[in-house]
């Protein structure tokens, strides 16, 4: 968060307070295998997923990058043993990896990013592979979503999530386009732009 050390409990509690509906980060495994966020390897400062649970509650979306093996386990395990509705809870990986997480609970939400060649030659396909998987949505850097993309992951059955949108005009455009979500380090600027 922009106004807020990035990955803190105060930077979360503070998106929320604005209106912002979910966040977003990194879940890595700590020494004891806990869940930790971090946009890194975990070291001092880094957040416990049950501590984000514990201080900020369980109203809103969750959407967390895979960092290693096992940590879509714990994560699903902590969440539902925080009560966090877990069709809230949206797990990412790159390819297909996240595939085989359905198997951990059938409410959990998948999210997947796409090759670039993959989505420029053969999007249809491609989008079709992921919901065939089980895929619920692509998650691509804001500026590769075109028009047609989109379409595609809709035709697809698949949400369209764009990050790093940073600006006002980025944050209009991604609308514009018709992207479903949006990543964003700016809360407020979120909130004020697009109102929820």
């Amino acid at each position: 968060m922009a106004d807020r050390p990035e990955n803190s409990l105060e930077a979360f509690e503070h998106a929320l307070s604005l209106g912002v509906t979910g966040l977003e980060s990194d879940i890595w495994l700590g020494s004891q295998g806990e869940p930790v966020l971090s946009h890194g390897p975990p070291g001092a400062g880094s957040v416990q997923l049950a501590e984000l649970f514990g201080r900020c509650g369980t109203d809103f979306d969750l959407s967390l990058d895979m960092r290693g093996p096992g940590a879509a386990v714990r994560t699903v395990e902590v969440a539902r043993a925080a009560g966090f509705d877990l069709s809230r809870l949206w797990l990412c990986g790159g390819g297909l990896r996240s595939a085989p997480w359905r198997e951990l609970d059938p409410d959990v939400r998948l999210v997947t990013d796409l090759r670039w060649r993959d989505a420029v030659l053969r999007s249809r396909s491609a989008m079709a592979a992921a919901r065939s998987a089980g895929i619920d949505a692509v998650n691509l850097r804001h500026g590769r979503w075109s028009r047609r993309l989109i379409r595609h992951a809709h035709e697809a059955g698949l949400l369209a999530f764009g990050w790093d949108v940073q600006f006002a005009w980025t944050m209009r455009r991604a609308v514009r386009r018709g992207l479903d979500a949006v990543y964003s380090d700016r809360p407020r600027l979120l909130v004020e732009v697009l109102p929820l």
